[in-house]
Formats: C-alpha cells, structure tokens, sequence
C-alpha cells in the first residue's frame, strides 16, 4: 500500500447530503383501453409525471409500460386519475413458469404468451426433482429404491 493510498483512507469524503432523486426503473400497469381516445388520455397523464423518460401503450394487451425515475404507486394513481381501472401488471411469460397450468396460473384474459403471476406456478428451491427421477429405472425394474 503506497502512501497516497494510506492517506486517501485517513481523509476519506462522506457526504451527508441525502439524494432525492428515485431510482431509474420500469413500472408496467394493465389498463383497459377501447379507443384512440383512451389510449391518448393515459399517455398525456402519464407523460405529464416528472421523472418519466418513455410511455410505451399497447391497446391490444392492454398494457402501459412506464420508464423513468417514478414511484410505482404514483403511476399507478395518475392511471387510475384518468377514470380507467388499472392494476400492475399481473402476469408473467409462459416459458419464465415451472408449472403454467397450476390453480390461479392459467388465465383466460390473460394475453398471449402470458399466465398470471402466482407462487404455486414457481417451482420451489431445493426441491429433490431430480432424486425423484432417478429412482425408477426403465433399464432395470428390480432396481426400484422405493421397494
């Protein structure tokens, strides 16, 4: 360790100044839209919040996908100002679940691609799947280890 290094820790900086500026982060919200009107209402509302820096609206999926230094909940209110139901985004993609079709999972409204985000479509750490898979042997049937 050289000396500039040893004296670089004696008088080390530390601000005390808090930031107060929100982190960068992406906020998608599902909100139904029937027309141009709707769709341009929710942009125009969300567009106006401070810290957005891109509004991406997809009508098809009903979807609002939000980027910027925002609060979710901020966005989500600002949403639901402009008399439309929104909620977040409750979905997830189909090949992201271990199991899409467990209770609650598969959701007919839900878009293409997409089944709804519950625990029970996770597969849970540790599990012994693969321990369970080698005790039958197809090669072998006296080689059960459950017998």
């Amino acid at each position: 360790m050289g000396i500039i290094d040893h004296i670089s820790d004696m008088f080390e900086i530390t601000s005390t100044r808090k930031s107060k500026r929100k982190p960068m982060q992406t906020v998608t919200i599902k909100v139904k839209m029937d027309c141009d009107g709707c769709e341009r209402r929710v942009t125009n509302a969300v567009s106006s919040i401070k810290g957005v820096t891109s509004v991406d609206v997809s009508r098809k999926q009903s979807r609002v996908t939000v980027s910027g230094n925002v609060e979710p909940k901020t966005v989500l209110n600002k949403v639901q100002s402009t008399g439309k139901r929104a909620e977040f985004w409750p979905y997830v993609e189909y090949n992201l679940v271990s199991y899409p079709y467990a209770p609650g999972a598969y959701d007919k409204k839900a878009p293409s691609g997409y089944v709804r985000d519950v625990p029970q479509a996770f597969q849970t750490p540790n599990t012994p799947t693969e321990r369970l898979i080698s005790m039958f042997s197809d090669e072998n049937p006296n080689a059960c280890q459950i017998m």
